[in-house]
């Protein structure tokens, strides 16, 4: 029998504090889902040498980049929004280093929330730093009162989202503020809430299989059928990103 393979999943990171040491952690939603998708989870650490991490990506076979607080615009030249929440600067240069050695690899990647909008603005995309302020016509994307706020997609056909979804209406959880604008050349957008907001996008490069999604399959708000995204994931390490909408 085959291996199951190894998906890496970085941490979250939290500095130290006067009452707490600084800590790394992980919604278990994230290696609970790759287990149930036949992988198996591989924790990586916030590491700050290179040649380290590059020996963790020798073993791993894919990655999923979780999601988290709010990139820093600033790493790419803009402003900071006032509704800006910052990653913890060591995470997120962590994520920076992973994200670009992942791409120089073209390594699977799933990247979730703002681990989509970093596989987005990597690869020369760009975000709306804030949606009700840009975009102010579109629906509530995030509900500080209700964790299990959801809306509906929209799906693009004969793409990874529609192996998932199929047809029928879809509703997804939604918890974020940010979002992706430019798409980054290389890329497609798979899935749109109905107001255009961009919620899934992919590589439509044959030598990366690469795709994110702005919500969140492995929360707890999730639906059943939101397991399939790491599931499809799964299959693509084995069958390649170019050829996994071919497979029946």
């Amino acid at each position: 029998m085959d291996c199951k393979p190894l998906i890496g999943v970085n941490a979250d990171f939290r500095s130290a504090r006067k009452d707490s040491p600084a800590v790394s952690f992980l919604s278990a939603g994230y290696y609970d889902s790759l287990t149930k998708a036949g992988a198996v989870p591989v924790v990586i650490p916030p590491l700050k040498d290179e040649e380290d991490l590059n020996r963790v990506l020798d073993a791993l076979d894919g990655v999923v980049l979780c999601g988290g607080a709010d990139l820093d615009p600033e790493y790419d030249g803009f402003m900071r929004h006032p509704s800006v929440r910052l990653l913890d600067k060591r995470r997120e240069t962590f994520d920076r280093m992973l994200m670009r050695l992942v791409a120089d690899r073209r390594m699977p990647i799933f990247g979730i929330g703002c681990g989509m909008q970093l596989l987005n603005i990597s690869q020369g995309g760009n975000l709306f730093m804030h949606i009700p302020e840009e975009l102010p016509k579109a629906l509530p994307h995030l509900d500080v009162t209700d964790p299990n706020h959801r809306h509906t997609l929209t799906i693009e056909m004969g793409t990874i989202m529609e192996r998932v979804f199929g047809e029928g209406e879809i509703r997804v959880n939604s918890m974020h503020h940010m979002a992706i604008d430019a798409v980054a050349p290389g890329f497609m957008v798979t899935a749109r809430c109905p107001d255009g907001v961009i919620e899934a996008i992919e590589s439509t490069m044959g030598d990366w299989f690469a795709l994110g999604t702005q919500f969140h399959p492995e929360s707890e708000s999730a639906s059943a059928l939101d397991l399939r995204i790491f599931e499809e994931f799964v299959i693509g390490l084995n069958v390649g990103g170019s050829q996994l909408r071919l497979v029946a």
